[in-house]
Formats: C-alpha cells, sequence, structure tokens
C-alpha cells in the first residue's frame, strides 16, 4: 500500500525553476525523507570534466529544503533556506545521482535537514546540512506575501 505522505507525483508534476534546468526528479518525497535522482548531462560539468559542486549544494538543498516545506506545510507555513552547508567527498564525471535527505529537527521557527549525494555504485559523492526558516502564511518575502496552507487552501 502506499504511503498517503508521499507526495512525489504532485511534486514531479509541478516541477519549474532549478529542479526542471538540473532534471531533478523525486524518487519519494515526505517530510521524513526526500530522495532525489539526477542524470549527469554536459550542464552539469566544471571545465575539468567533472560534476560542478554548484550542481551537488543545489539538489541537496533542494531535497532538504522539499522536506522541511512538506514539514512546514502541514502547519500553514513555508520555508525559505538560511544556509547551506556542502562538503564535496568524491568527483563524479557521469551516470545518475541520488540525493538522500533527512531531518536533524523539525522546530516552528526553523528546521535542520542533512543529506547525502551519492553515485550509482552507492558511493558518497558530498554530504551536506540545510538550514531554513519557517515563515507563517503571509509574512513577506523579499517583497511579497509568502505563500502558506492555513487552512487546506489559504
Amino acid at each position: 500500500m502506499a504511503d498517503p505522505t508521499d507526495v512525489t507525483a504532485m511534486i514531479n508534476a509541478n516541477l519549474g525553476g532549478w529542479n526542471t534546468a538540473m532534471g531533478l526528479r523525486f524518487v519519494t518525497a515526505s517530510a521524513d525523507e526526500c530522495v532525489g535522482e539526477l542524470v549527469v548531462a554536459p550542464h552539469h560539468l566544471q571545465p575539468y570534466g567533472i560534476v560542478h559542486g554548484g550542481v551537488h549544494c543545489g539538489i541537496i538543498e533542494a531535497a532538504c529544503s522539499t522536506g522541511a516545506a512538506l514539514a512546514a506545510m502541514a502547519r500553514g507555513q513555508a520555508v525559505v533556506g538560511l544556509e547551506n552547508s556542502t562538503s564535496f567527498v568524491t568527483a563524479v564525471r557521469g551516470g545518475t545521482l541520488r540525493v538522500t535527505a533527512r531531518p536533524v529537527t523539525r522546530g516552528r521557527r526553523s528546521q535542520l535537514w542533512e543529506a547525502v549525494v551519492t553515485n550509482e555504485d552507492g558511493r558518497t559523492c558530498a554530504t551536506g546540512r540545510v538550514r531554513v526558516l519557517c515563515l507563517e502564511a503571509g509574512a513577506d518575502l523579499a517583497g511579497q506575501a509568502a505563500p502558506g496552507t492555513a487552512s487546506a487552501g489559504g
């Protein structure tokens, strides 16, 4: 039986922006774990032919932020990133990268998530932590109201 808290299909149907540009797709997405995959393409590489560090940072942030957002949505909140700390462990030239993010803390004001990026052989390529701020629906976010789900639609 499918996990009713896993909203992977809904997220993948509404990808946009950076996730679409990078080709990141989610395998699972819930407030307890987010797993995404990206097939390495030429636009992911830096001049030495290895995956650019920004790609690792970005997929770590995307997975952690998605999980954090799902946890916050249950409280009518949105999240924005405050900090991303990524360490590069092993260089990668191709294949599929998998990012797995899990919460460390899920507070009402902030959350801390950690993630591991692995290659097709399961070898760790990068690790990271992302800290997000939880915003109440309607809070100012760069001059606009932050989204929220205060009552399943507002």
